[in-house]
């Protein structure tokens, strides 16, 4: 994640920085569909429910097309809330003995599917490049996160294996949950539908994976991968659902009374629906939402350093990542130098006809109000740095300067290869404003003095924060989440036993010591 120029080819080539978000909705949609790659491979999914695969009829299925081309890629099944059900019922049935089964052997398992998934994973770059535009590269580094994450799964089960922790005549032990629902989007689909069932999984509980209806396919072949690890019959189970069905199909899983927990990797708009729907069964949930990721550079920084990491941040996977740099605030003295040495990154970046380095956007809707942010940000006085312009289902990389409150590029969530740049004065200013957002995932600080730089991060409302670093990078040991609109819980490293298993205290009576704490 630190190799930016790895990560990024370079072209270097030197288009005009025009914007033309003014065009009408059909020429914007021509423009999206230029350059496409000729035939694409029609694939199709199947449910996933007590290990056999299901084939609704055709009229129980929905088409999935190419972000840009608008070519169908995929016909799925579409469950409908009889299938959440029967999904959810099949997983209650495989709980005992999956939870009995010692975690050693359940790691064993799912290391074998790391190995798996590794082996595959050309199969899996070409589906999903062409149901969500992802790049080749970030499909394979989404692969060896979601190999890291099966295989860190190792610490939970033998943290689970040893013995259970007493204190004189209590003992206090945790088990498995029962049956969790996974709910996994489509912008990292491999990692996020990996990690949304990985824990869950080696703490000994049962899985429904529900898919994204942008990737059904993407998302079937990671559940059945798992499954040809070695899981027994229901343990992971898989489901997908045309998109006028998802609220149906949703309520019906997490409405199961076997269904004892809720992991969501999503938009905040929809985490609040998964939430009051949970929070009416009082089911806890897991939820990791949307971000506003702030790089704060302040005087003493290293700006080359800055400028690459923000440029990475910003623009890997056109900006559709949950941890993508989104405001860089930089103090005032700096700034000028700052910009000239991003304009140089971030052109680097830039896409010729036919060359997608950063992937595409998920759909022409999405360019639309991308653009329409732009244009929101130049109408108030924003400064156009670079970019701007559509160019075969992309937009060319974007940073916008002298972006204030009030413009929309300074409080929403982009989710698109845009950045804004708010010039600051000094570092009081420069932590305000880092807090002055609903959001609250990840931060980075650029300072001379790392010292400084955790102190900085100290203060600010964020789940995640860097210094010296991109806001896009992962660790598999380590808890992932945020803090306000940006969810709560936490996946990753050994807080994720908080959140897939129940702690249980047993005291043991008859001692003198306990006779004094009878009621």
């Amino acid at each position: 994640m630190n190799e930016f120029h790895a990560v990024f080819p370079q072209n270097g080539n030197n288009l005009p920085h025009n914007v033309i978000y003014s065009a009408p909705l059909h020429a914007i949609l021509k423009a999206f569909v230029c350059g496409l790659r000729g035939e694409v491979q029609l694939y199709e999914t199947q449910l996933i429910i007590d290990g056999r695969s299901v084939s609704p009829d055709s009229v129980s299925s929905f088409e999935r097309r190419g972000p840009s081309s608008d070519t169908v890629v995929t016909r799925a099944a579409a469950a409908r809330a009889d299938d959440a059900r029967q999904a959810a019922a099949a997983a209650a049935a495989a709980f005992a003995s999956w939870a009995a089964t010692a975690p050693s052997d359940r790691a064993a398992i799912l290391e074998c599917a790391a190995a798996l998934m590794e082996a595959g994973s050309e199969e899996i770059v070409a589906i999903a490049c062409e149901e969500v535009g992802s790049s080749p590269e970030w499909v394979r580094f989404n692969v060896g996160i979601a190999a890291a994450m099966l295989r860190q799964t190792r610490d939970l089960t033998d943290a689970l294996g040893a013995e259970p922790q007493t204190q004189g005549s209590y003992i206090l032990r945790r088990r498995p949950a029962g049956v969790v629902l996974g709910i996994a989007p489509w912008n990292a689909a491999v990692a996020l539908a990996v990690r949304a069932v990985a824990a869950p999984l080696a703490c000994g509980n049962t899985v429904v994976l529900k898919g994204s209806e942008l990737c059904p396919k993407t998302h079937e072949w990671v559940a059945s991968l798992i499954n040809s690890a070695g899981l027994p019959a229901g343990v992971l189970n898989y489901i997908t659902n045309a998109p006028d069905h998802a609220e149906e199909v949703v309520d019906a899983l997490i409405a199961h009374p076997a269904v004892r927990r809720v992991n969501f990797t999503g938009s905040t708009r929809v985490g609040r629906e998964i939430a009051v729907a949970a929070a009416r069964h009082l089911k806890p949930c897991l939820l990791e939402l949307s971000g506003k990721g702030t790089t704060i550079v302040l005087a003493d920084a290293d700006l080359g350093l800055a400028a690459r990491a923000a440029a990475h941040g910003s623009f890997f996977n056109q900006g559709q990542i949950c941890m993508s740099t989104e405001r860089i605030l930089v103090v005032d003295s700096v700034a000028d130098a700052f910009v000239d040495l991003l304009r140089t990154e971030t052109e680097k970046l830039r896409c010729r006809p036919g060359d997608r380095p950063l992937g595409t956007l998920i759909s022409p809707n999405a360019a639309v109000r991308i653009g329409s942010m732009v244009e929101d940000a130049l109408a108030k006085g924003a400064d156009l740095i670079t970019g701007g312009e559509l160019a075969g289902g992309l937009i060319q990389p974007t940073v916008l300067d002298r972006v204030v409150p009030g413009m929309r590029i300074y409080s929403e969530e982009a989710f698109g290869p845009i950045v804004g740049i708010v010039r600051v004065g000094d570092r009081d200013e420069a932590l305000a404003i880092a807090n002055d957002t609903e959001f609250g995932l990840v931060a980075s600080v650029f300072t001379g003095d790392p010292k400084d730089g955790l102190a900085f991060l100290a203060d600010i409302d964020t789940g995640i924060g860097h210094v010296n670093g991109s806001t896009v990078y992962d660790d598999p040991t380590m808890p992932f989440g945020g803090v306000k609109a940006s969810g709560y819980g936490r996946f990753g490293g050994l807080e994720a036993r908080r959140e897939f298993t129940e702690c249980q205290w047993i005291a043991v009576h008859g001692t003198t010591a306990d006779d004094k704490n009878d009621h």
